[in-house]
């Protein structure tokens, strides 16, 4: 399938982005202890050279001083919850008994 197709409700597409530093970084957090080796893999997934991913790691983490693990404070889990919609009801008449 294509990066565009049809479908009953009108042509959809996928956007294909590169991932935001902090999306890579909290990739690269995930798959490996070493910072070098975070920087080549978050590197790898924004297509940029590793010495500027080095660079603005380095950035990202002057501003997340406090936090010593990007991935320790997401601990909650997203729960998506489906509620049927509402059917409309007949309307009902009422009429007084005398």
């Amino acid at each position: 399938m294509g990066a565009t197709w049809k479908t009953k409700w009108g042509v959809r597409r996928v956007r294909r982005d590169n991932p935001t530093i902090e999306e890579a970084l909290v990739a690269a957090e995930s798959l490996a202890d070493d910072p070098a080796q975070r920087a080549e893999i978050a590197a790898s997934l924004m297509g940029l050279p590793v010495e500027e991913v080095q660079a603005l790691a380095a950035k990202h983490a002057a501003k997340t001083r406090g936090r010593a693990s990007l991935v320790a404070g997401r601990t909650r889990a997203v729960v998506v919850e489906y509620k049927r919609p509402r059917a409309a009801r007949p309307a009902v008449s009422f009429t007084r008994k005398r």
